[in-house]
């Protein structure tokens, strides 16, 4: 018989040859990846050596992701392992960015403990496209900077800012972006940081506002921490000094005011979303900082 010939496999040699189950063959067969060279008298399919040489060929194919198929056109010739290859390569990329959208939305559900309704928002705002987030940013935008009286180079800044996720973003710019979206599109957060801005930007002929540059220049910061870490308390003498050293003859009330709407409104927060969102390595958190000088300017204006 001609399934006893030694250079013909019958689909359970070929199984025992390949280590595949005789299941899993028979369906490669029936869809045409690995067909029988031969029928046997009795009607059972027969394979050869280069049945053997097919199948391993079949199952890398599969164990790199194509289906059957795909593995079908690149055997029969009407494509190419590279153009089928091109194509998985982005699938796999469209697939690993939606990964890492799933990894970051479960892992900030997992660190909050969000209810199922939070969950679902979240990854809403996780999966919205380029566009959708784009018109997110420019009403947030419209509402918070919209019609400020400022300089024309202030202007095309705050018109050119631009806060959006990288083609292929990790699971920290997907968490920071959820983050943020969820705080731009809030009222309150907006109507703060419209307060804030108003008090803090120049305008047009003017110089610099009174508390503009704790937010403008770093270096305020920078004094404020080299004085905490030495121990020095707000309402004591040394911080009064620190305080004449920053601000000289400024109107501490108006610096006052201006720190204390840009803390009720979460500057630092936004701050910060904003480079993660980015991927930018951004200063450490000052909101401490900036409340050691609250309540060294408080400590000034109370009554002794």
């Amino acid at each position: 018989m001609d399934d006893e010939r030694p250079d013909v496999l019958t689909i359970g040699r070929l199984a025992h040859r390949t280590g595949l189950r005789v299941r899993t063959l028979r369906f490669w067969s029936d869809e045409g990846a690995v067909p029988p060279v031969a029928r046997s008298a009795s009607g059972y399919r027969l394979y050869d050596a280069d049945s053997v040489a097919r199948v391993e060929l079949v199952r890398t194919l599969r164990e790199l992701g194509l289906g059957l198929d795909d593995v079908c056109r690149v055997l029969s010739g009407r494509t190419t392992v590279a153009e089928v290859a091109a194509a998985h390569v982005a699938a796999l990329d469209a697939q690993i960015r939606s990964l890492k959208v799933s990894r970051a939305v479960l892992s900030t559900v997992a660190t909050r403990g969000s209810t199922a309704e939070e969950t679902a928002l979240m990854n809403r705002l996780a999966r919205l496209s380029a566009a959708e987030r784009k018109q997110i940013i420019d009403e947030f935008k419209e509402e918070v900077f919209g019609g400020l009286d400022v300089e024309p180079r202030l202007r095309d800044r705050i018109r050119t800012l631009s806060i959006e996720l990288p083609d292929d973003p990790t699971p920290e710019q997907v968490d920071a972006w959820i983050e943020l979206a969820e705080l731009v599109r809030d009222p309150g957060f907006r109507a703060r940081l419209r307060t804030w801005m108003e008090l803090n930007t120049p305008v047009p002929g003017q110089g610099r506002l009174p508390g503009a540059s704790i937010w403008w220049a770093r270096q305020v910061v920078q004094t404020v921490a080299e004085v905490r870490k030495r121990g020095v308390a707000p309402e004591g003498p040394e911080a009064a000094d620190i305080l004449s050293e920053l601000f000289g003859d400024v109107d501490r009330a108006a610096v006052l005011h201006s720190l204390e709407a840009g803390i009720e409104a979460g500057a630092e927060r936004y701050r910060r979303l904003v480079a993660r969102v980015r991927g930018q390595d951004s200063a450490p958190d000052a909101t401490e900082e900036l409340e050691w000088l609250a309540r060294a300017l408080r400590a000034r204006e109370s009554p002794n």
